[in-house]
């Protein structure tokens, strides 16, 4: 009974503020549209993907459940403006059509590096929130020249950097939680395939469940910088959180050593979803970094 009330008060809370969210990006008078968009041939399936904008290449990676509107939707018009900002929707999400072949993270991270491909993109700085990071995290591992800089926001590189209740509550996720859910909402309103929507939550329920773990020994060899951006509340496990900084280099005494080339931002009062809302916070952490 506990297990299921804390399976109950995590979905209240990401279904609250993803509402919030989706709501806030769907009215946000500075939306733009797309200079471009398409589907990529990757891996068996096809990849959405959204260009905006000029300039050195930006590639997004969204978090699980959203679409490139929900996930990017506040940030992007600022973010194009001198950048050509490269939106990825993975398998079974937003635009890109369900697939039965099986999700993991690997799996993801080339994809992304297929749209790459596609587009006759060399390399790019990556920016992944969630899932999205995770993935970010097995790209650069897997093909770091194809990275330049990495941002990574409110995501670990292994299951253990999320605290126990956030692995533990996920294990009692039923499909028919995120019926009639702004998640929902959003899917009908751009999938190829409406029909395929509990297919398609019960296999990141199923991926969910597979722990995943990119390796301590594989962070510390990561030679871009790395930006890290975290909520005080948002999950992530703080202890783990530091250690993934020290492997990239941080947590010295910039004044007696040289500042390390990797940030790390710890944004206040905020949860998992909440510090997407942070438009201007977050932007300004990631202009700054990017330069």
């Amino acid at each position: 009974m506990k297990n299921l009330f804390n399976t109950l008060t995590i979905l209240k809370a990401i279904l609250l503020t993803s509402a919030i969210l989706f709501t806030a990006a769907r009215s946000n008078g500075q939306q733009i549209k797309p200079a471009s968009s398409g589907y990529a041939p990757v891996n068996g399936i096809t990849v959405y993907y959204e260009i905006y904008g000029q300039g050195k290449p930006l590639v997004l990676i969204h978090g699980a459940f959203y679409t490139i509107e929900m996930n990017w939707g506040q940030l992007i018009p600022e973010l194009s403006k001198t950048r050509k900002v490269i939106a990825i929707e993975m398998q079974g999400h937003g635009h890109t059509p369900y697939s039965d072949r099986r999700l993991d993270i690997a799996t993801l991270a080339s994809d992304v590096e297929g749209v790459m491909d596609y587009l006759k993109v060399d390399s790019a700085d990556i920016a992944g929130y969630s899932m999205g990071g995770s993935v970010a995290y097995q790209l650069i591992v897997k093909s770091p020249k194809r990275v330049n800089k990495l941002v990574i926001i409110s995501s670990t590189y292994k299951t253990d950097g999320w605290l126990p209740v956030i692995n533990g509550g996920f294990k009692d996720f039923k499909p028919d939680f995120f019926d009639h859910t702004p998640i929902k909402t959003a899917y009908d309103a751009v999938a190829p395939d409406k029909t395929k929507w509990r297919k398609f939550i019960e296999q990141m329920i199923a991926f969910a469940a597979v722990p995943f773990n990119v390796g301590d020994a594989n962070i510390a060899k990561i030679t871009s910088p790395v930006l890290l951006i975290s909520g005080d509340n948002d999950g992530l496990d703080k202890v783990e959180l530091m250690k993934t900084y020290q492997l990239l280099g941080g947590g010295v005494s910039a004044d007696l050593a040289p500042m390390p080339k990797s940030h790390l931002a710890i944004v206040p009062a905020q949860g998992h979803v909440s510090l997407m809302m942070q438009t201007k916070t977050i932007l300004g952490y990631m202009n700054d970094f990017l330069k």
